[in-house]
């Protein structure tokens, strides 16, 4: 008799260490798949935006554009075997990120200060010659964060400010932050090149949901 109570005791541990065993699984393989699904939507909307970008350079070209298309082009490759290493849908883009703004007309003026008119804003939207903010300001407040694919030193593109303004960006799930020069026109806000996205990104992420932008020079 006492043998039984002790089998069926021991039967009893036995099924919920199992069942501890298989809710710990399931919680590892569905945070897993969570971490796999915000590395791909990073990946997706950098495709996106350079995809965009392509977009507006075909839509009002200037004698830059044929340059800047080969270039994002080659970005493009460069995401999509990301995609491939990490296991997302490969051409897979991030169809409901926002567009960039309307491109100006070719004889606006070019961007106060006087300086030299690169042509990086043309054709782009990328609000050469405007004032989205002063320095010290943040902006973009709600934007995502996430890569162009491009190599170099720390840089950042934008569709908001242009070429040469000064932006720090900050990482809030991790306190790390980067400040980097616009040095292209892009679909986003604030779209980090490989090198600054790797000064603030959280291991495995291509995507910085939780991010704060500022203007400082």
């Amino acid at each position: 008799m006492s043998r039984k109570k002790s089998f069926s005791r021991k039967k009893k541990i036995a099924l919920l260490v199992g069942a501890v065993a298989l809710v710990g699984g399931t919680a590892v393989a569905m945070t897993g798949t969570s971490q796999a699904s915000v590395e791909c939507d990073g990946l997706n909307t950098a495709l996106a935006n350079n995809q965009r970008f392509i977009d507006g350079q075909r839509a009002a070209p200037d004698a830059l554009s044929d340059a800047r298309i080969k270039n994002r082009q080659d970005v493009i490759e460069e995401i999509r075997r990301k995609q491939a290493a990490s296991g997302c849908e490969v051409g897979a883009s991030d169809t409901g990120a926002a567009p960039p703004a309307e491109a100006p007309p070719a004889e606006a003026a070019p961007p106060a200060g006087g300086g030299e008119d690169t042509g990086e804003g043309a054709g782009t939207g990328n609000g050469a010659g405007s004032d989205p903010g002063r320095a010290g300001e943040v902006v973009c407040a709600g934007s995502t964060v996430t890569l162009s694919g491009e190599a170099g030193a720390p840089a950042a593109s934008s569709n908001e400010f242009p070429v040469g303004t000064t932006l720090k960006v900050t990482n809030l799930d991790n306190d790390k932050s980067t400040t980097v020069q616009v040095t292209a026109a892009s679909g986003s806000c604030a779209l980090l090149n490989d090198a600054a996205f790797e000064q603030v990104r959280e291991p495995g992420k291509f995507l910085i949901r939780n991010a704060r932008i500022e203007r400082v020079g």
